[in-house]
């Protein structure tokens, strides 16, 4: 399965959720890809100790602006491989706007020729609706839509809901929303107010479990490690774990 974490915000734990997810499932014996598409590279400077000697060459950078095949590392974790971002993505809508060929697809094409050696592959998307995430759109079975608290945060969604229904008519009918994440959650009244309107929005398809807003996450990706490495005890290691068993990965 082809899973595509995404949101129209940053800062909502986007990241954080495809790096837990990848690194949770790949600790437990599964063959995991992360392909990360985020020009910020967060996912890639986590996974990567030695990210910064990387070349664009050696990045998804050579997938998509240069229709190279994908260039796919081993992380510090066992049996979870990453192709990296590379801060020159944020020039793909540009090169993109004016190409001919099927500049939707030039992900999924070279996806396709090694899904098969994993057992799940996570695509961490931009914050943004780009040409990018319409080449995860594309190439994905599935998406995760992370939600924080707040009513921007919220707004969000319908924009890219948007985005979901018109990737869906004209590139690939067979995507569906698994489910919107909740992340950041504290105790406050702005936090237990947008989980409501979130339920009652989209009901069942807002995941049980809930993400906290935990330092510990923080902590692990300063150290470059994944939350399980860093505190599997922690709360936020619990919930993603709670999580992968929701959602039957």
């Amino acid at each position: 399965m082809i899973i595509s974490i995404a949101s129209q915000k940053g800062g909502v734990g986007k990241s954080t959720t495809t790096i837990s997810l990848a690194a949770g499932l790949a600790k437990r014996g599964k063959k995991v890809l992360l392909v990360d598409t985020d020009s910020q590279a967060n996912s890639s400077k986590v996974l990567i100790s030695d990210y910064p000697r990387l070349t664009k060459d050696q990045t998804i950078f050579a997938t998509i602006l240069e229709r190279k095949p994908l260039v796919v590392h081993q992380t510090s974790v066992a049996n979870l491989h990453i192709a990296p971002a590379h801060i020159l993505l944020s020039n793909t809508d540009v090169e993109l706007t004016t190409a001919k060929d099927h500049r939707e697809a030039r992900l999924k094409n070279e996806l396709d020729k090694v899904k098969d050696q994993y057992d799940y592959v996570f695509i961490d998307c931009p914050p943004a609706l780009s040409w990018l995430t319409i080449n995860a759109f594309t190439a994905s079975d599935k998406i995760v839509i992370v939600v924080s608290p707040g009513y921007f945060e919220l707004d969000s969604i319908v924009q890219i809901s948007k985005t979901i229904e018109e990737v869906k008519e004209f590139f690939n009918p067979s995507i569906n929303v698994l489910g919107f994440l909740f992340t950041m959650s504290d105790p406050t009244i702005n936090s237990k107010t947008s989980l409501q309107i979130l339920r009652q929005t989209y009901g069942e398809k807002v995941f049980k479990n809930v993400i906290p807003r935990n330092t510990d996450v923080r902590d692990a990706h300063f150290n470059k490690q994944d939350i399980f490495s860093f505190n599997e005890h922690s709360k936020s290691a619990e919930a993603y774990l709670r999580l992968i068993e929701e959602v039957g990965l």
